[in-house]
């Protein structure tokens, strides 16, 4: 589209029409070889985040080991049903590239993964993670009940005066209902354990998040 930008969330009018049916996937995790879609265990909960190229995003998260029962990169956030790859990076599908994350909240709390989170990313880019640039690397954080948002937003205050302190500008992530989750295509589901010297674009700000060094945030109820 002539003089579209890839910065800017498409109208509906822009956006791709995409298809009715999921694309295909993997079945398991290349990792821990969980069922990727389930059916995941009674009591463990769903979490959701975006911060830029989800192939170094997903192993972050992955890498927290016991409590995270598995992980999972797909397109959200965007108003193209069923989208592929090629549509999330030409930014007329809206979608954002995020990490799902179904974990045990009595192994790992909601909080140590926005602690994750936070750390592991610069969350004051706007539309654009480092040389990423576009919409599907915008900072989100996805949000599947009331707990979850107000931790979320405590964590955002509480991160955006560290970082203030360090020369950073204003937060740019955005807090919100976690919307329908697309799977992403089988070869980007733990890219980087498959292919282990491959890209990733991410790099945080140096400043440590510092929950769990003040006020105990509240811990997400069952989603």
């Amino acid at each position: 589209m002539l003089g579209f930008k890839k910065i800017a969330m498409p109208t509906a009018a822009q956006a791709l029409p995409g298809r009715d049916n999921a694309i295909r996937t993997a079945q398991a995790h290349f990792v821990n070889h969980q069922a990727l879609k389930g059916p995941y265990p009674a009591g463990s909960q769903k979490a959701m985040f975006g911060l830029g190229c989800f192939w170094g995003a997903e192993k972050k998260f992955w890498e927290l080991g016991d409590g995270v029962y598995v992980t999972a990169v797909g397109y959200a956030g965007g108003s193209t049903p069923n989208p592929i790859y090629e549509e999330v990076c030409s930014g007329r599908t809206g979608h954002n590239e995020v990490v799902l994350v179904v974990f045990d909240p009595k192994k790992i709390s909601y909080e140590t993964l926005l602690k994750t989170f936070w750390e592991s990313h610069d969350p004051t880019q706007g539309m654009r993670q480092g040389n990423d640039v576009g919409t599907q690397y915008r900072s989100g954080i996805y949000i599947f009940n009331a707990a979850q948002r107000q931790a979320a937003e405590a964590s955002k205050a509480m991160y955006e005066k560290a970082i203030k302190g360090k020369g950073y500008g204003a937060i740019t992530t955005e807090i919100v209902d976690a919307p329908e989750f697309y799977f992403a295509e089988d070869y980007h589901q733990q890219y980087l354990a498959k292919n282990p010297f491959g890209y990733c674009g991410l790099g945080g700000t140096g400043v440590s998040c510092p929950i769990g060094t003040g006020a105990k945030l509240t811990q997400a109820a069952g989603a």
